[in-house]
């Protein structure tokens, strides 16, 4: 009797955090609030430098929602962070640009798509373990990202002023870029939750040959996952072009670490099968607001980075709680 009564106050939290799966992270969330407003009153709490953590997380969110689908599958995807400095620089050559800015955004969109194809039929299809395939990616992603843009950073022109209005353009206070990273997180809320496609991303990652038994494609499933992500690379190379008017082959780099930790940090399990889109949009929220917070009270880099890693380390012991209790 007496273990038993010991044992239900340590199940407790434990209990607790699956009935409300997102609890710990507003609760991280709101204690690193306060944290900020007390570190640094003058600075933190303003409308400009919350709308600046919001346009950061932006470019790195829509990359987060792509790498949500891919881990939940079972996958995982390094690429991409070169995948979208490769979409940015072959939209900002001078012919692309030319034609407009809308064509600038469809080309980056289908440069990402098609990278991301790429990984997906290379996995899938070609049997590669997804680690190795990807990362083969990175590599000649931004190798080729390097060769067209002669390792130069390329502009965008005057004339495609359109494109740049996404992130000068305010609504009620709030850059443009931020309501389409909120369109692309709400698109996919809905395709992960309310779609046959979601439900198959969820079967796929939890057990792919039982997944096959019940007659879905699973090959094509994976496929299909990557070129999700790589979509979600291009979108967010416009987001980037339009935030710094340029295209380089360095923009992105330790995304794909980022989007990942993201991922983890909000209770995705990276053997699949298990997550949801919005604990990786706070885990998101909360890397940033954590790097904001570093940059705010003057603290060095290196600081910056072991506190992501303590971060990522306990999010995975925390996982290991929760799945074997």
């Amino acid at each position: 009797m007496s273990d038993t009564a010991t044992a239900e106050p340590r199940r407790a939290p434990l209990a607790i955090l699956r009935a409300f799966p997102h609890s710990g992270l507003v609760a991280g969330l709101v204690i690193l609030l306060a944290i900020g407003t007390i570190s640094a009153p003058d600075t933190f709490a303003t409308s400009s430098n919350l709308i600046s953590v919001l346009a950061l997380a932006s470019t790195i969110g829509v990359i987060t929602v792509g790498a949500t689908f891919v881990i939940i599958g079972g996958g995982i995807d390094l690429s991409v962070g070169a995948v979208m400095a490769l979409a940015s620089v072959w939209a900002t050559t001078v012919a692309t640009q030319e034609f407009g800015p809308v064509v600038m955004a469809v080309c980056a969109i289908l440069v990402g798509t098609g990278a991301g194809l790429v990984n997906g039929l290379l996995i899938a299809y070609g049997k590669i373990v997804p680690f190795i395939a990807t990362l083969a990616m990175l590599v000649a992603a931004r190798g080729l990202a390097q060769r067209l843009s002669d390792r130069r950073t390329q502009l965008v022109t005057g004339d495609n002023t359109a494109l740049v209005d996404l992130s000068t353009t305010h609504i009620l206070g709030v850059p443009l870029l931020v309501f389409l990273f909120a369109a692309i997180v709400a698109a996919g809320w809905v395709l992960l939750n309310r779609t046959t496609f979601g439900r198959r991303t969820y079967a796929v990652g939890g057990s792919p040959e039982a997944a096959r038994l019940a007659g879905i494609n699973v090959r094509r499933h994976r496929a299909l996952l990557y070129a999700l992500s790589g979509f979600c690379c291009g979108v967010a190379a416009v987001i980037i072009m339009a935030r710094t008017t340029t295209g380089s082959s360095t923009h992105g780099d330790l995304y794909e670490l980022d989007a990942i930790a993201a991922v983890i940090i909000g209770g995705t399990l990276l053997s699949g099968g298990r997550g949801t889109l919005m604990g990786s949009i706070l885990g998101l929220v909360i890397l940033t607001v954590i790097t904001n917070l570093f940059i705010l009270n003057g603290l060095d880099t290196s600081a910056q980075l072991i506190a992501k890693g303590l971060i990522i380390v306990a999010a995975v012991l925390l996982q290991q709680r929760t799945s074997t209790a």
